[in-house]
């Protein structure tokens, strides 16, 4: 028999052909750990420097990559049907047959409603209201008592003239408008970056919307336009002083205050009413931008004010601005030397008192644009109990024309689009375009009923007299020559109020320049002298033509 016994099989060595493969196999091992090793750190190397060298507005789509690793889902027409990979190809196929060509094209079609007749470019956050001071003295409104209290709101920051595609630093007014979701229904202030507004006479709003826009045959800004209607109604003049001057361009959104601009009547749970102005005063302070700084930041970003907002609050370095009231009582109102009313028109230093109410803070952006900034309707009309509002001539044009946009831009249902919709809202109104919602169910659709329906409440602290305005067409220069001489506190303000009037100016026919200058004259001759003669030079040297300094000129023959 075989002896099988280990001991008698011969001891032969190593294998070395073994150990080097098993050498080599490990080299190659490390080699790999630390090639992607080192491909890994430079990878993090490099992310960590884009997400140092960026802002959150530019890294946007790569957060979302960061927060969804993996496909969100599985894609789908908008009827719900998955989307079969073959679909999203449709050269040389039957393109009538794909319904996901058919969907998405159809769709394009259709997606763009009515652009804002003004206010059109802009953009929004969410944020909250919170009351950090009683003012039960002067109105019952529910949102504005009870300290500590917080309201949620949503803002709508805009530049009034600007297509949607417009420069953020055009020198042109700016807008604010906040909704506030209280229990009493929506409140919305729609206020500006100046606490004067252009016309008090409603009539002349559609003009002034015109020559703001474009010119009809040209399609382009027009001055002129701007300059005729302008000194035609002068009374505008006091607010163009504003624009003209440092005021004129705020740095950004953040830096600026806002005023709702009419005089708003409140009362309290007795009945007594007070008169008052709200104004939203920024806590980032004050800062605007000289006209040459601000036409090299267009140059580079005409988004600026938009991107600078949306980054701040995804800093979590969240805007916030004081709420308050200006107020004169009733007794106030009768011994004034001057129409408290007329929106074209500062109220006097001395003659009412500051109180403060709150304070808004802007602490989110909107995950989608567009559900919240264009689907947004905003009216002066949605006031509270405690807040009959304003009793001047504009606001009750505003009362009705509001409305009536929101239809033609959103339809008939607007306040029933998500970010429109009441915390609390018990209608009437039955059906329209979508969305519907619960459309009241099976509740009565008709009013007064005997079937339980909605009914009205009884508001026993309404102020049993009501107020008349009788308002004058007469312009009072005194308040553009107290913007001049006192708002205005040096005489290098002042000059640069002239430089922008003259650039204005320059591209406009002698006649009209000559009335302007009068106008000038009439409020202030510092102001009158100083601006003709700046024009004058500016004439004499200066081309109006735009023309490029350098040009590039690139060979067409090897292009086609």
């Amino acid at each position: 028999m075989a002896d099988n016994s280990p001991w008698n099989k011969v001891y032969s060595g190593p294998d070395y052909t073994q150990v080097h493969k098993m050498e080599r196999t490990v080299v190659f091992l490390l080699f790999i750990v630390i090639v992607n090793q080192r491909v890994f750190c430079e990878y993090v190397f490099r992310s960590l420097l884009y997400e140092n060298r960026t802002d959150p507005a530019t890294r946007q789509l790569y957060e979302f990559r960061k927060d969804h690793p993996k496909p969100i889902g599985l894609l789908t027409i908008s009827s719900g049907e998955p989307v079969d990979v073959r679909k999203t190809i449709t050269l040389n196929t039957d393109i009538f047959d794909n319904t996901y060509f058919v969907d998405s094209l159809l769709h394009l079609d259709s997606e763009v409603i009515p652009e804002r007749v003004v206010h059109a470019k802009g953009t929004a956050a969410w944020g909250y209201f919170e009351v950090t001071n009683d003012v039960s003295k002067y109105t019952k409104a529910d949102v504005f008592n009870g300290i500590g209290k917080k309201t949620p709101i949503v803002g709508r920051f805009s530049s009034v003239a600007q297509n949607k595609g417009g420069n953020d630093l055009a020198r042109e007014a700016k807008g604010l408008a906040i909704k506030f979701y209280t229990r009493e229904g929506n409140l919305d202030y729609l206020c500006l970056n100046f606490p004067v507004f252009s016309l008090k006479d409603p009539e002349y709003f559609k003009s002034f919307a015109h020559i703001l826009k474009r010119n009809p045959q040209t399609n382009l800004v027009d001055n002129t336009a701007r300059i005729d209607f302008f000194s035609l109604r002068p009374e505008t003049l006091h607010n163009v002083l504003w624009l003209l001057s440092d005021y004129g361009i705020p740095n950004g959104y953040r830096k600026m205050d806002a005023f709702a601009i009419h005089t708003y009547e409140i009362n309290n749970r007795n009945g007594e009413r007070y008169f008052v102005k709200f104004n939203f005063r920024t806590q980032q302070g004050i800062e605007n931008l000289p006209s040459d700084e601000a036409m090299r930041i267009s140059g580079m970003d005409p988004d600026y004010y938009n991107r600078d907002l949306y980054n701040a609050i995804e800093k979590n370095d969240y805007p916030v601005w004081k709420f308050e009231m200006d107020v004169l009582n009733f007794t106030d109102i009768l011994n004034l030397n001057y129409n408290p009313f007329d929106v074209t028109v500062l109220w006097k230093k001395g003659t009412y008192h500051t109180v403060e109410i709150g304070r808004i803070i802007f602490n989110r952006n909107p995950d989608n644009m567009y559900r919240v900034s264009e689907l947004s309707a905003f009216n002066p009309a949605n006031l509270v109990p405690g807040i009959p509002g304003p009793i001047d001539e504009l606001f009750k044009s505003r009362r009705l024309s509001y409305g009536d946009t929101q239809k033609h831009r959103l339809g008939a249902n607007y306040n029933r689009i998500e970010v429109n919709h009441p915390t609390y809202v018990k209608v009437y109104n039955r059906d329209g375009e979508p969305p519907v919602e619960d459309n009241m169910k099976n509740a009565p659709n008709y009013y007064p009923n005997s079937f339980s329906g909605p009914i009205p409440y009884v508001d026993a602290s309404k102020p049993k007299n009501k107020l008349s305005l009788l308002e004058s067409q007469t312009v009072d220069f005194q308040e553009a020559a107290y913007f001049y001489n006192h708002v205005l506190d040096n005489d290098d303000q002042r000059t640069r109020l002239a430089n922008n009037t003259v650039q204005l100016l320059l591209q406009n026919p002698p006649f009209l320049q000559q009335r302007w200058i009068n106008l000038y004259y009439m409020i202030d001759y510092h102001l009158g002298d100083e601006t003709a003669s700046l024009l004058y030079r500016a004439l004499k040297y200066t081309n109006t033509t735009i023309v490029p300094r350098k040009i590039l000129r690139v060979p067409r023959d090897k292009c086609y």
